[in-house]
């Protein structure tokens, strides 16, 4: 997969993930290019060591999966660090 497809890959999943995942998450487009194509990584790196699943083709079901499931838990991640800066009790 070239590297403008991975990054396009990584913004769709990131803003699925933000449509999956309830609430508010900060961060505008670039956060969610940044976090889709971590969570890219992060799901194609774990789902080949635990399933033998890897980031192959851009149209591969597949690809598509482990990179929103990674965005997803990249996202929670987010939410867990910086998600409570800011608030006041």
């Amino acid at each position: 997969m070239s590297f403008i497809a991975f990054l396009i890959l990584g913004l769709i999943a990131g803003a699925i993930a933000k449509l999956i995942l309830p609430g508010r998450q900060g961060g505008g487009w670039f956060v969610t290019l940044l976090l889709g194509v971590v969570g890219a990584l992060l799901g194609g790196w774990l789902g080949g060591l635990l399933f033998g699943a890897d980031l192959q083709e851009f149209w591969s079901i597949q690809t598509w999966v482990v990179a929103i499931v990674g965005s997803i838990i990249v996202l929670l991640i987010y939410g867990l660090i910086f998600g409570r800066k800011g608030r006041r009790a």
